[in-house]
């Protein structure tokens, strides 16, 4: 008897997804589909979402999205700022490049999500992943908190891992999203708004203390209260209900990999994708991030406002704000209008926002008769508002780009793309600042970034012949990548986007 050839991936995840149906309750949130979810209060929301779902899983996307992405990203966001300028004490050219080297492990998450789908730890696809997140964060700001005279690569490097810890948990409980959305498909939006919910509010409460946390104990006991966010994942890879999967087969491991991978280069290879990922690409690119010179400008004694640290923090977290108040907008008003004209009006407005840092930094908001606090959270606002109405179609896009089959880890590389082009921005803002000699006192040449900066945001408005003249709930990939009654799921899936992304 001739042997049984090896089981290919979409075989290997059918398979498992039945085993999930398998153990899921047989009778999942009957009481839910009968009773409207607008009619839910919040709490009642939460304990139906526990019962159906299960309580482990309810909080590793509260530890997941709400605490390691929200509050410990806006303590990052403003701890590490002011590590670098008052511990380690580099200039804010240096300081760009480095927080962007710190966002590397984002750019290689379709790895993490070939990882957990297709290479199990003692038979679990997602514990084993959760446990070495946490402990990755646990180290890395135990190093950068205890340690008196870290230098400035293994700073570096602890950053860079704790980084890695948020995106891996982040593919992590996304693989468990999407797990959950084949076995309760009427769960799926309940379970993005929960993501998005639990993001919004951590980030607000992470960017509302972060400041205060700065002055109290300094940076680096603010970066070492990270290891509890840390910890909490650590947690949820321990309690999470999963179903063991025994025998796998590790050896058939590289050729699961190899057909994923296959999969996603045939992919590219379609003008109907190329040509969109260039555009994110470029558009990311080109928008020059200069935030470490203003960053520096802003906390000056002589040369600019001198804001404090509790001020800082208010300032990001009204900017949390105004990305929320940019998502509404986007989902109660914009949604429906075609790509092209959408990208064009918000790359615009993009550029002609980014003179409010110029009017700032010439003080003359202050001849208007504004202080400059109230200004600094105008200036804000307003800017992270046109940046998430841009972000938001770029996003709808990137989900009608995806093969059926590998559509979380191909997500996941348009993602990365994304985070090049981010990447970019910042070592090109780096460069500029450098070129300019803006220094830790030296701001002469600020307003000059400014312009440049303004002036290369437009540059993308020429790139706009690469993307589809369509609306947004058109399908954008030929008939041989999708399935043919994939028009619902498409919609779905963009309204799915749509709430994560708050």
């Amino acid at each position: 008897m001739s042997p049984q050839p090896p089981p290919s991936l979409e075989e290997d995840k059918e398979r498992e997804t039945n085993v999930l149906i398998e153990a899921a309750p047989e009778s999942p949130a009957k009481a839910a589909e009968d009773d409207p979810r607008g009619q839910l209060s919040p709490v009642a929301w939460f304990r139906m979402l526990a019962k159906e779902l299960h309580w482990s899983f309810v909080f590793g996307v509260v530890a997941t999205y709400g605490i390691s992405q929200g509050l410990g990203g806006g303590i990052t966001r403003v701890a590490s700022d002011y590590y670098w300028k008052d511990v380690q004490q580099v200039q804010p050219s240096v300081a760009q490049v480095y927080q962007g080297i710190t966002s590397i492990p984002w750019m290689i998450k379709p790895l993490w999500g070939l990882l957990t789908d297709v290479l199990p730890v003692a038979g679990y696809r997602r514990r084993p992943y959760f446990i070495l997140a946490g402990f990755s964060g646990v180290i890395a700001m135990l190093t950068i908190s205890l340690h008196s005279k870290l230098h400035a690569l293994f700073a570096l490097l602890a950053l860079m891992m704790g980084s890695a810890s948020v995106a891996i948990a982040d593919v992590t409980i996304d693989a468990c999203v999407a797990e959950n959305s084949m076995i309760y498909p009427h769960l799926t939006a309940d379970m993005m708004s929960l993501n998005g919910f639990c993001a919004a509010v951590g980030g607000l409460i992470g960017f509302s203390i972060s400041g205060f946390l700065v002055h109290a104990i300094g940076s680096k006991g603010a970066l070492g209260l990270l290891t509890i966010p840390s910890g909490l994942i650590i947690l949820a890879g321990l309690l999470l209900k999963e179903v063991q999967i025994p025998n796998f087969p590790y050896e058939q491991a590289h050729k699961k990999f190899a057909e994923a991978s296959e999969k996603m280069l045939t992919t590219l290879k379609c003008p109907e994708v190329w040509r969109p990922c260039v555009y994110m690409y470029m558009s990311l690119a080109l928008s020059l991030d200069i935030q470490e010179g203003m960053f520096y400008w802003y906390t000056d004694k002589s040369a600019g406002p001198s804001f404090s640290e509790g001020f800082i923090g208010f300032m990001f977290a009204v900017g949390s704000v105004g990305a929320l108040i940019g998502v509404l907008l986007y989902q109660n008003i914009l949604k429906f209008h075609p790509f092209r004209n959408l990208l064009f009006s918000s790359q615009l407005l993009l550029s002609l926002s980014g003179m409010l840092d110029l009017i700032l930094v010439l003080r003359l908001n202050l001849k208007m008769g504004i202080p400059d606090y109230y200004f600094a959270v105008i200036d804000e606002g307003v800017s992270k508002m046109i940046n998430r109405i841009k972000w938001m179609p770029l996003l709808v896009l990137s989900s009608k780009l995806c093969p059926t089959g590998i559509e979380g880890t191909f997500f996941a590389l348009l993602m990365s793309i994304d985070n090049i082009g981010g990447l970019t921005a910042s070592w090109g803002g780096g460069l500029l600042l450098h070129l300019l000699n803006i220094t830790r006192t030296e701001f002469k040449n600020l307003w000059a970034a400014i312009i440049i900066r303004n002036a290369m945001r437009l540059l993308p408005l020429a790139l706009l012949f690469l993307i589809p003249r369509s609306d947004q709930n058109s399908i954008l990939l030929p008939s041989d990548l999708l399935i043919d009654d994939n028009n619902d799921s498409e919609v779905h899936q963009t309204e799915n986007v749509e709430l994560t992304s708050v």
